[in-house]
Formats: structure tokens, sequence, C-alpha cells
């Protein structure tokens, strides 16, 4: 196949991917092309059987049974896997817990174990292994780290609540492990592209989804697209600084608004002003991260832990404000762990401090996809990494 194929054949796939099926009219309008050109086109997928023609000729849509992807969210606390077919209709997954103080090998060796299991339990081959003849093939993998990335290299460049997450090769280990496509992005940026491919942002080409959980990141999209910056840290607000007499204070690797604005913000905070009713260090890096016992304090009634929220939320507001003046969204999106916890109150006093510094501001919303938008980000990305490689291998 030429290069006219072979980049009509993605521009194809890309349109109907995020819908899973488009009519072939609706198809040839986004492509710039006449119907006929659409079925032709379609014809070399429908021959490899990636998609196929329903109501009558009338529409395309991708094959579900093509091939399976997997993808993976790593947090600082925990690995959520998703297997999904080749419409991205999640078939199964899984979560288990991670102990961040293990390092990297120990780690990569979870990661490398759970998506054999899934593979396993689910009954479709890997490749380069040995399998029967008909079994459903994984086509690709996708992962969100909480770290800024080199996606063609699949680098990890710092994972600053993962000790010893400095420049490791994550997708090249899983490329040579699984054989397959890898891609892997930071995790906020990869919850944006799910919210915006399923959850509240899918009208919005320009919004801001901010990833509260043990740390704190953004994802930015601008003009339907994802913004990465010159390096890949467009969007890593852990460094941002609210204080300006403190912008010469060491913060070390966490930098200062994430120390405050984020799970283990709040739970440092809340073991001060909670005391002898918090949990005392344990010497598990995750437990003490763990904000879960202010939000307990806060459901109770405690005067304390709503002071402490308050205050961390109200940072959040000033930091939500900061980004506005320079981005102007049409959205903000807040998702992660820590929205769950006092979600109204969460709500109400960012838009508290954004109605006081903007005449106008964006409104704000909680993720529709909770603890799923960079599982959902993951496997759209997996989705197409698969289908790029299948545009390689026609041209």
């Amino acid at each position: 196949m030429n290069r006219t194929r072979d980049s009509e054949t993605l521009r194809l796939l890309r349109e109907i991917s995020p819908r899973g099926e488009l009519s072939v009219s609706a198809l040839a309008r986004a492509l710039g092309v006449k119907p006929s050109v659409v079925l032709s086109e379609a014809r070399v997928l429908i021959s490899k059987g990636l998609v196929s023609l329903r109501d009558g000729g009338k529409k395309i849509g991708l094959n579900p049974e093509y091939g399976y992807v997997v993808g993976i969210d790593l947090g600082g606390s925990h690995l959520h896997f998703a297997l999904a077919d080749f419409r991205g209709e999640i078939l199964s997954d899984s979560t288990e817990k991670v102990r961040p103080e293990d390092g990297p090998r120990k780690m990569i060796g979870q990661i490398k174990e759970g998506i054999r299991r899934l593979a396993v339990a689910a009954g479709f081959g890997l490749s380069g292994r040995k399998k029967k003849r008909g079994t459903p093939r994984l086509r690709a993998l996708a992962m969100g780290v909480p770290s800024p990335v080199d996606p063609k290299r699949g680098l990890v460049a710092f994972a600053n609540n993962l000790p010893g997450w400095k420049n490791i090769h994550l997708g090249l280990e899983l490329e040579k492990e699984f054989r397959v496509p890898v891609f892997l992005e930071n995790d906020a940026n990869m919850a944006a592209i799910g919210e915006h491919w399923r959850g509240v942002a899918r009208e919005a080409d320009n919004f801001i989804f901010i990833a509260l959980g043990t740390g704190i990141g953004s994802g930015i999209f601008a003009d339907g697209k994802l913004y990465r910056g010159r390096s890949g840290w467009a969007g890593e607000l852990f460094r941002m600084n609210v204080e300006w007499p403190r912008w010469e204070e060491d913060f070390g690797e966490v930098g200062y608004f994430e120390s405050h604005v984020s799970g283990m913000g709040i739970a440092a905070e809340g073991r001060k002003a909670l005391g002898p009713h918090s949990p005392q260090g344990s010497g598990d890096l995750a437990k003490e991260r763990d904000a879960l016992f202010v939000f307990e304090a806060f459901r109770q009634g405690s005067r304390d832990a709503q002071k402490v929220l308050e205050k961390i939320f109200t940072m959040l507001g000033v930091g939500v404000a900061d980004i506005v003046a320079v981005l102007d969204p049409e959205l903000i999106v807040l998702g992660g762990g820590v929205t769950k916890g006092a979600p109204e109150l969460l709500i109400a006093t960012v838009e508290k401090v954004l109605r006081r510094i903007h005449q106008d501001p964006p409104p704000v919303r909680l993720s529709a996809l909770e603890d799923k938008a960079q599982t959902y980000g993951a496997i759209y990305s997996a989705l197409t990494a698969a289908q790029e490689a299948v545009a390689r291998r026609l041209a």
C-alpha cells in the first residue's frame, strides 16, 4: 500500500475508533472524500478482519473480536488492569496494591505478572507464544504512569512519588516481554484522554483534567488535542507555587503545590490537626500517604478535619484560577481518589475561589469516569497503537 493509502487507512480508523461505528456517508463527510473511496479503503480492513460493514453496507464498525488490548493505571498505591475488546468495551479488570518502596524492578515484575494473569483468565493469546489456532490475540498495551514520559521511547522520566523511578525504560521492557505495541503516557494526560473519549469532556476541545490522588497532576486538551509541551512536562502542577515569598524554599522532589494539594498533603495536615486521633507512621509509604482518615473524620463532624479540607481545597482553587488565567479553558474536570472524600465541599470551594478571581470562570465538573478515567485513556491509547501498527503493516 502506498503512503496515500496508509494515510487514508489511519484517518478512517481514527474517525471510527471514538464511536466504534459510523455511517459510510458520515465517514465520507469527515474525511472529505466520496463514499466510494471510503468503501474502497474499508475493503482492505474488512479482508483483515479489522472492520465490518453493517446495516446493509450503510455503516462501518470496528470488529470487537479482532483482538484485545490491555489498559493499565499505575498509581502511587495501586495497579489497575483492564482487558477490553477492539471497540474498547471492558471485559474484565483487576486491582492490586503496590509498595512504592519496593522500587522499579519488583513493580515491573508485578506489572508483567498482572498482564499474564489477565490473559490466562480471559483465554487470549500472547504474541510470540504458542497458542491454539483462532485464539484471540493481544494487540497492544497502554499504561498511565505518575511521571512525565517520552511516549516514543516508553521512558518514565521522573515519578516523584515512586522511589527509584527515574529514566526507567518501562515501554521497552513490556515490548520485549509481550511483543506488541506499547504506549506509555503521564497518568493525568491518560485520564484526560479517557475523559475526552467517554467522560464529561466529550464535547470540549479545550479543557483541563486535574488528577487529585496521592499526588497532583493535570492533562491539558487544546483545540481537541493533548498538549504535552516542549519536553512532555506540560500540566505537571506539583511544582507550582502560590506563595511568592517562599519561592526560594526547597520542597524536595514533591514540590510546593503537591506537598499541600494532594492525598499526601491532606494526610500530613490531618495528622497535625487531628493529633492522637490520626494514624501514626507505620513504615508503609502507601498507608502514610492515605488521606482516608481525614475524610472519615470530616463526615463524622470533625471541625478540625473540615478546616484542613477547606484550607487545601482553597489552595487548589487558587492554583486552578492561575491555570485558567493562562489557558482560558472551557471546562475544568476534577478526578482522582481525593475527589471522592468530600466532593460537595471540594466543588463548592474551588468554584467560590474561581468566581472571586475571574469574572466569567469555566464550569467545574467531577469526572464522569471516576477512578476509571486513566484506565479508559489507556484503553483508547492501546486501540490507537494497535490500529497504527495495522496501518504500518498494510503500507
